[in-house]
């Protein structure tokens, strides 16, 4: 593993630092892209891993961003209940123009677009978590209580 240079991760260091945290960012030269592919690099379980999942809100438009324990599936109906429309899936396109990143990167912060945020409660019962750092090859460590503070996030049951 190594410090990205990344403009994509370079983005979400700024993000974090604009929290006031400097957490460390590091680029891995195998794939972190999926939440299984990230715990086989790190060498953690893949219920840390924090998977940003970009939907679409219907008929609103809107994009809504879950991050879900990497073990987790959303139930759509469930999370229906909470933000009260039915949520669509959103393309690729749609994820890099709201978030200004890539599938397979999304970190949880530092988009280009203010978007509302949920937070698997799941993810709370653990004391270290991996998130996406803008690239399918970044990851930085942090707390349930620091992702709490930077997604500024609701906490909900997502399965």
């Amino acid at each position: 593993m190594s410090t990205p240079t990344n403009k994509s991760s370079q983005r979400v260091q700024q993000a974090l630092e604009s929290h006031d945290f400097n957490l460390e960012i590091v680029k891995f030269d195998a794939s972190t892209r999926t939440a299984a592919d990230a715990a086989a690099a790190i060498g953690c379980g893949v219920h840390q891993i924090v998977k940003s999942l970009i939907f679409k809100g219907k008929p609103s438009g809107e994009p809504l961003l879950i991050v879900a324990s990497g073990i987790n599936r959303v139930n759509e109906k469930t999370v229906k209940e909470i933000v009260g429309e039915k949520l669509g899936k959103a393309d690729a396109d749609f994820v890099r123009e709201h978030t200004g990143y890539a599938i397979g990167g999304v970190p949880p912060l530092g988009h280009i677009k203010k978007i509302k945020t949920f937070i698997d409660e799941d993810l709370l019962n653990y004391d270290e978590l991996w998130a996406a750092a803008g690239t399918p090859h970044s990851v930085f460590k942090l707390t349930p209580a620091i992702l709490q503070e930077i997604t500024g996030g609701q906490v909900i049951k997502v399965i």
